[in-house]
């Protein structure tokens, strides 16, 4: 948990005895606040019946990047981002 510290202490980021909080404003000005469960890992539930587990890191730094999104949509776009990232890496490799 060392890591999720680092994090909270990287970005400000509040938290109590169970949870994490991230502040953050919508898109009518109002602050809002998104609490996260404190676990090693969070499970995701989709549709189709299957599930993952995400690192809790990922979830605050998907959560903190599209905070007004569900869980499942803000972890999927930070997964195309780093798909993404990743192919512009392979491509600039020689090989």
């Amino acid at each position: 948990m060392e890591e999720i510290d680092e994090i909270i202490k990287q970005y400000g980021l509040e938290e109590d005895s169970e949870y994490v909080i991230i502040p953050f404003t919508d898109k009518k000005g109002r602050q809002k606040r998104r609490y996260l469960l404190k676990r090693r890992f969070t499970r995701v539930a989709y549709a189709d019946g299957y599930f993952v587990d995400y690192p809790f890191a990922e979830v605050i730094r998907a959560t903190m990047r599209y905070p007004e999104l569900l869980l499942s949509e803000a972890l999927f776009l930070m997964d195309q981002e780093t798909d993404k990232g990743m192919k512009d890496i392979e491509s600039d490799t020689p090989r």
